[in-house]
């Protein structure tokens, strides 16, 4: 069996050579996978299934034609596309994970998260998260007038990217405590997950045993994915053209 796992591509109309590089992704090497996980943050910012999205279309169709040619599809939500339904993974063949989840690749129980919850050094934006999945939360924030969620969804964009830019880096990293509470609490040795933006393979130690948290790199100045078989897993970047 053979894995991809992507996350923070943070698609929009703005950055058409983003979309150009994940659609050639889907024509080349995702169409060889079993199986495709998007890690959260696939769009840049998600209103809601009902609001007309020219770019969501085209995305949908091609992972709809990816899931027909045979690769599995799954979607996880994001900090900035939570509410992302199930209409559109209908139209997109993709079934929508929860966050945590737990995979066996290759008899290895592994663990995929967004990776925002565990950010808890950063607790301004954790009672925002906490706030905003609320199922309360999320059936008034679906149900509201599409302008009025538009004003909504730049206000939070905006307030956090001003965050971000006045946060010391560890603070807007993961708490490597929370990462091992939650690694233990699901009983495994591999953790994958993105939203920190900082590609890199971690070895951990959990009691004694060998273990790793893999962060998938967002796609800016260049794409990322991983990909897993039976070799193991290779964390790669690629150009976009």
């Amino acid at each position: 069996m053979r894995y991809l796992f992507v996350s923070d591509l943070h698609l929009e109309a703005e950055r058409p050579d983003i979309t150009r590089a994940f659609l050639r992704f889907l024509d080349g090497q995702a169409g060889q996978a079993d199986a495709l996980y998007i890690l959260g943050d696939f769009f840049e910012v998600w209103l809601g299934d009902d609001n007309p999205n020219p770019l969501a279309d085209k995305i949908s169709a091609a992972l709809l034609g990816l899931s027909h040619q045979g690769t599995a599809v799954y979607l996880m939500h994001g900090n900035r596309d939570f509410l992302l339904g199930t209409d559109f993974c209908r139209r997109a063949g993709a079934t929508l994970l929860k966050d945590p989840t737990l995979l066996d690749i290759n008899s290895e129980r592994v663990l995929l998260m967004h990776g925002d919850s565990l950010c808890i050094d950063d607790t301004g934006y954790m009672r925002m998260r906490r706030w905003l999945r609320n199922p309360l939360s999320l059936f008034i924030l679906r149900n509201l007038p599409l302008q009025t969620r538009h004003k909504i969804g730049r206000k939070l964009r905006n307030e956090s990217q001003t965050r971000t830019r006045y946060k010391a880096a560890d603070i807007t990293d993961v708490n490597h405590d929370e990462v091992l509470r939650v690694m233990r609490e699901h009983q495994t040795t591999t953790l994958i997950h993105g939203h920190t933006h900082r590609p890199a393979v971690h070895p951990l130690e959990i009691d004694g045993t060998p273990a790793q948290r893999i962060v998938l790199g967002d796609w800016d100045k260049a794409g990322w994915v991983l990909e897993a078989d039976g070799q193991g897993y290779r964390l790669e970047s690629f150009v976009l053209e």
